[in-house]
């Protein structure tokens, strides 16, 4: 899935150039470019399936050159997760009536490449035996509110339990109760199903989409599929598929998992995730001048020299038309301030 605006990483990631497709991390490797090299490995190349809004085609094809035209899935709206993955799921079915399905976000990180291969492995294994959707859990580290969480049931065995409840973004009263009771993980938003199995339970707990992809079954595979999806796609509701299915289905299983993970859907997931100088400061590919400052994310574009005094646990992200100086506790608001900015100034600085 990589149809997101990304909005969290204002005002470097933009509409017309989201996060996924920018290298944050230095690597040379935008952030899809990554999770299709971490998935190839595992999953051959033509068997993977991006999903994205139809006015990144040309960026997906000239950053992915292994992936076929016909392995890109072009949405003519964003309606959120739930519709997305229904649609790869038709639309897979009719390619292979008993495929096994990975979903998998584009802008996560994950640092043990060997561990990971080997709960995907496990995740497939659970899912060809048994009915069901397995999320991967990871252990919290700290109290995080822009995080999905999952409370852990009845065991399978050590790796696998039942899933009990899911809380989507608690807030910090919550998120430290759910961190101390040790029976929560966070929702690392990568899902395993039967094909079967996820369009029944579409079927059964959001008719409203799976009525538009039960009427197209004569159109997959076939040069009409993207007609009807132009057509009937926005007609879907605007759901993700944590609140449309796995907050619903009583199918659904945790595999605790420990490979290093992270969602860079944020300024302070970068930070966490990055080296930083002896102030605790990280500064990617920024010229930064810092005096009595500590613990602060600083990016700006270009040869721009980026001074600042007495500034502590801050982001400052600064490109040609836009600056962003916020406090690191505030992030989550982030998205919050993009939509003011949209109100007073249009599409301007989105």
């Amino acid at each position: 899935m990589c149809g997101g605006v990304g909005s969290r990483f204002w005002p470097y990631s933009r509409e017309a150039m989201p996060k996924q497709f920018i290298d944050f991390l230095g690597t040379g490797r935008s952030l899809l470019q990554q999770t299709v090299d971490r998935l190839s490995s595992i999953i051959p190349i033509e068997n993977i399936i991006v999903l994205t809004n139809e006015q990144y085609s040309s960026i997906i094809q000239e950053q992915l050159l292994d992936i076929k035209p016909e392995q890109i899935l072009l949405e003519p709206a964003r309606r959120n997760t739930a519709p997305c993955n229904a649609w790869a799921a038709w639309h897979i079915k009719a390619l292979n009536p008993d495929a096994r399905i990975m979903v998998a976000p584009s802008d996560h990180m994950v640092l043990k490449q060997h561990d990971f291969e080997d709960n995907v492995i496990k995740a497939f294994e659970f899912v060809e035996k048994n009915d069901a959707i397995v999320t991967f859990g990871v252990k919290p580290s700290r109290p995080e509110t822009g995080y999905g969480y999952i409370q852990e049931g009845e065991p399978v065995d050590e790796l696998f339990s039942k899933v009990k409840t899911f809380t989507e973004k608690p807030n910090k009263e919550l998120a430290n109760v759910f961190l101390e009771s040790g029976e929560f993980y966070w929702n690392s938003g990568m899902f395993f199903w039967g094909v079967d199995t996820i369009i029944n339970a579409m079927r059964e707990y959001a008719p409203e989409i799976a009525q538009v992809f039960d009427h197209a079954n004569l159109f997959y595979g076939s040069p009409q599929e993207q007609e009807f999806i132009n057509a009937n796609y926005s007609s879907c509701p605007n759901i993700s598929i944590d609140y449309a299915i796995l907050e619903r289905s009583r199918k659904v299983y945790v595999e605790k998992v420990d490979f290093g993970w992270s969602d860079l859907g944020t300024w302070g997931s970068i930070y966490d995730n990055s080296p930083k100088n002896r102030d605790g400061n990280v500064t990617p590919n920024t010229r930064v001048l810092a005096f009595e400052s500590n613990n602060n994310v600083i990016a700006a574009k270009g040869d721009k020299l980026v001074v600042v005094s007495g500034l502590n646990g801050y982001i400052v992200a600064d490109t040609p038309d836009a600056l962003l100086i916020v406090p690191k506790n505030d992030e989550q608001k982030i998205k919050n301030y993009v939509n003011e900015a949209k109100t007073c100034f249009g599409d301007k600085y989105l």
